[in-house]
């Protein structure tokens, strides 16, 4: 790959993934990490490079909610720890498999979550305050983040969102949330694989945190139904593509 021709793209990358991830609490993780196992990069790499990026992405976005008042505390405290556990053992896991055996089950991952995201933008809800469940779910979200590059939000914030829980605060709190997860990954990753790709890490930084605020103040008036079905058809497409070329279809 041509680093020096494709940063702008990585740039651009980081500022739409983060865009849509800070106004629908999703899709960071899972559009960056699909376009890079779509460039040949293994999945582990490809972790560990998106989750890398995420420590800046995640922070900015986390103060970007904390300075809108899209956070709330009570929610923030029983998805912090499991999340952070969760985050810990995935990325373990993650860096003691083999790449090449992984990669086909993260793009199946990767393409399911993308299905699901679509599902999600077609589904009602009624506002309620959710308050059960919530740490097994912080703990499995940050669990198949980890492990595949992406997900967190998907799984977190598409779970609570479809039980109805307020969509400001719920995107808000997941966010905040994530850079604690993102933290713990990366920190694991780093112990266990080192982390190469810097360019690449910062080029997705510097889109991500350009983006953060804005993100933040969309959550407020975005129309997230329309949203979620492009996100989730953009990672369906991606997923399909880095499978096919896996078995050599194309």
């Amino acid at each position: 790959m041509d680093l020096s021709a494709d940063l702008l793209w990585y740039v651009a990358i980081g500022f739409g993934a983060q865009l849509v991830d800070g106004a629908l609490g999703m899709a960071y993780g899972i559009t960056a990490s699909t376009l890079l196992l779509g460039a040949g990069v293994p999945p582990a790499v490809a972790s560990a490079t998106v989750h890398a990026a995420e420590c800046f992405t995640t922070g900015a976005s986390a103060a970007s909610h904390h300075a809108f008042g899209n956070i709330d505390r009570v929610l923030f405290r029983r998805l912090l720890l499991p999340g952070v556990i969760g985050a810990a053992v995935g990325a373990y896991l993650l860096a003691s498999l083999p790449g090449d055996l992984m990669k086909p089950w993260i793009a199946g991952y990767l393409l399911l979550m993308g299905v699901w995201i679509v599902v999600r933008a077609f589904r009602p809800y009624q506002p309620r305050n959710v308050a059960s469940h919530l740490r097994p779910l912080g703990f499995f979200g940050a669990l198949v983040d980890a492990l595949g590059g992406g997900g967190w939000g998907p799984v977190v914030a598409s779970n609570l969102l479809a039980r109805g829980n307020d969509l400001r605060l719920t995107v808000g709190t997941v966010n905040a949330v994530e850079f604690f997860v993102t933290l713990t990954a990366s920190a694991v990753f780093l112990l266990t694989l080192g982390v190469g790709h810097w360019q690449i890490i910062a080029a997705l930084a510097i889109g991500g945190v350009l983006a953060a605020p804005v993100g933040a103040w969309l959550v407020k008036r975005v129309r997230p139904r329309p949203m979620l079905g492009v996100v989730g058809a953009l990672v369906i497409a991606l997923s399909t593509r880095t499978l096919l070329k896996h078995f050599n279809v194309l």
